[in-house]
């Protein structure tokens, strides 16, 4: 087979304000095509065979996101959207690295790209796990709701935790290590639609209260009845601003993410911080990264979970949709249209 010279790209074109455009005259990403470089000593030449969709992605691309406030460098315009990915090893100049080989990158959305192996990590085969939970629940996933739950929110065996967003990725690896591996005395999900519900009861949850119900506000109070020491927080918002009220004193709560608000150029605001006060809750945001000097012992805790069959680690907990290059775009917005269950993976044809 003869090796690419040219790949294409979704390049970051316009930051959108509010809800990422896919067409029209302003559209946030346009599809390019570049020539490849050579090869230089200790690279690899990949090609992208997944790509990993994850609210954060929206934050990296704001047009009113201030880049000293960010955790991470902002895509710039002009550059392909960043990604994490998994890819199949072409050529390769670095003695650790073969063809034929899968290896997990930080290559974008791009069908090809040429990187340098010491940023390279290779797979590893676990008996009945799919490779596409390296992007999931056994990757920057798993890791995050792992931090989170326990360093962050500290939860412990006698504590109540609330988990929103429990059907997304993240949230459902949260579900899982507080009851099943923490052993929390009860954990209560959020998330949309009876199906979704269902399912995070299945994987741990002792209750799930569906957002989408008319009347969610009454029953996520009666499922909080005596109040709760965690909340895991995903989505921000409306969700959030509720769940203020239903913390005990000196409740935990660990700051995920803000998914209701990653589209909005006007937040909805926090109506109930005096709760904050009065109650004196810890509010604290964390970032995955934070947790670098124990990734290699925390990830060796969730396979250890998975082997001993305390992590539903499978088919169920993601959503692989088999997607044309032209359609990566449209792939990434089902995070932001509840369009997953679990971990959204995009599984180029």
């Amino acid at each position: 087979m003869s090796l690419p010279t040219t790949t294409r790209q979704w390049i970051l074109t316009n930051k959108p304000t509010d809800l990422p455009v896919l067409s029209g005259p302003s559209p946030t990403f346009t599809l390019q095509t570049h020539s490849l470089p050579s090869l230089k000593p200790n690279q690899v030449l990949l090609k992208s065979l997944y790509i990993s969709n994850d609210p954060a992605q929206r934050g990296w691309i704001g047009a009113n996101v201030d880049p000293e406030r960010l955790y991470a460098p902002p895509v710039p315009v002009g550059v392909p959207m960043y990604a994490r990915c998994i890819g199949e090893v072409l050529k390769s100049t670095a003695d650790d690295f073969k063809e034929g080989e899968t290896v997990l990158a930080n290559l974008g959305w791009t069908e090809y790209g040429i990187l340098d192996a010491s940023g390279l990590q290779k797979t590893q085969d676990i008996e009945g796990v799919g490779i596409t939970q390296y992007l999931g629940a056994l990757g920057m996933t798993g890791l995050t709701a792992l931090y989170g739950v326990t360093d962050i929110a500290r939860a412990s065996k006698d504590d109540t935790v609330v988990v929103s967003g429990a059907a997304g990725a993240t949230g459902s690896m949260v579900v899982q290590i507080a009851k099943n591996v923490i052993g929390c005395k009860r954990v209560i999900g959020i998330a949309g639609g009876p199906e979704k519900c269902k399912w995070v009861e299945s994987i741990g949850a002792d209750v799930c209260v569906d957002y989408k119900k008319p009347n969610f506000k009454d029953d996520l109070i009666k499922a909080t009845d005596g109040y709760v020491e965690v909340y895991y927080d995903n989505v921000g918002g409306e969700i959030l601003d509720l769940m203020l009220t239903r913390m005990k004193r000196h409740g935990r709560i660990a700051a995920c993410g803000a998914i209701a608000e990653y589209n909005k150029s006007d937040g909805s605001g926090i109506k109930n911080w005096f709760e904050v006060v009065s109650n004196r809750l810890e509010i604290r945001g964390f970032i995955v990264f934070d947790f670098a000097p124990k990734i290699k012992e925390a990830t060796e805790q969730l396979v250890k979970a998975t082997k001993e069959g305390k992590l539903k680690i499978d088919s169920s907990n993601e959503t692989v949709v088999e997607t044309d290059f032209e359609g990566v775009p449209e792939t990434w917005m089902k995070l932001f249209e509840g369009g997953n269950r679990g971990k959204l993976v995009t599984k180029l044809k």
